[in-house]
Order: structure tokens, then C-alpha cells, then sequence
């Protein structure tokens, strides 16, 4: 079995120094969705929502997680990306929203948990713009589903099972 590499000798926890780790390019897809009722649906994708463009607001949120993950996640470190994407898609045979999130660098370590930061962050806006309106909506299914670079090198998820 593998050590954990954020504890130290004595099985403190702490952070992983990366200074003699190689630059690489490193990216990382994660998912999220949120299941709604079909009427909440429609009011996403057909711009109802009094309180504007829920999609649009919650690809700037899971955007901006991303970038501050270091500051909700202890013991991550603070990266410099060099592109975040999401992709949110209204799934209405489901009742869902998809959402996917793209993050990208060079650097010394992987950019996993700032995709899900994203995703996840991406589904909270979802839920707090619409609650009013379906107060039981549910956030499921937050994965990675790829990443890429470093030294444990690619890896991507077997079968989606979003």
C-alpha cells in the first residue's frame, strides 16, 4: 500500500513539497450534475429566471473556485492555471445539468482538485440561483473523469457511470 504523501515522518499532516518535482504540462476534467424537476429545467434553458442566466453565472463561479482552491482546500497548493473551462449541459431526458470542468498549467503538481472545485462550485451556484423555486434539487456524481502529466502520467476513467 502507498504512504500518503501529505504526512510526514512523524504522520503530521502537511504539504506536499514539490520543489524538486519536474514542470510538466498537467490537466485534469472533472464532473458534476445536478438533477432537478423538469420545470426547473425549463426555467434554466429558457431564460426565466428572474435572477438572470443561471448557466452563465455558474460557469463564472465554478471559474473562479478554481482559482482560489488553495484557499478551500488545506494543504493544496496555490497554482497558476492556465486555462479553466466548463461546459454545463442541460440534460432533459435526465432532469440534469451537466457540468464539466477543464483545468490546465505547467507546473509541479496536478490541477485534479481544482476541477473538482470547479464542477462542484459550478453545481452549488445551480442550487442557490434556483432553490426557491426546487428546494430538492441534488448535486451527485462530482468525479474526475481524466488527467494528464506528471509523474503518476495519464490516466482517464474507465466508464462514465455520470
Amino acid at each position: 500500500m502507498s504512504r500518503l504523501t501529505h504526512l510526514d515522518d512523524q504522520g503530521n499532516a502537511n504539504m506536499v513539497d514539490v520543489s524538486d518535482k519536474q514542470i510538466t504540462f498537467r490537466e485534469a476534467v472533472a464532473y458534476a450534475e445536478v438533477q432537478m424537476r423538469p420545470d426547473t429545467l425549463a426555467l434554466i434553458t429558457e431564460g426565466g429566471h428572474k435572477k438572470g442566466d443561471v448557466l452563465a453565472v455558474a460557469r463564472i463561479a465554478g471559474i473562479q473556485a478554481a482559482k482560489r482552491t488553495s484557499d478551500l482546500i488545506p494543504l493544496c497548493h496555490p497554482l497558476m492555471l492556465s486555462k479553466v473551462a466548463l461546459e454545463l449541459v442541460p440534460n432533459g431526458e435526465r432532469n440534469v445539468v451537466e457540468i464539466t470542468a477543464t483545468c490546465k498549467l505547467s507546473g509541479q503538481t496536478g490541477v485534479e482538485m481544482e476541477a473538482l472545485t470547479a464542477a462542484t462550485v459550478a453545481g452549488l451556484t445551480i442550487y442557490d440561483m434556483c432553490k426557491a423555486v426546487d428546494k430538492e434539487m441534488v448535486i451527485s456524481a462530482v468525479k474526475v473523469l481524466a488527467k494528464s502529466g506528471g509523474k503518476s502520467g495519464d490516466w482517464t476513467a474507465e466508464k462514465a457511470t455520470c
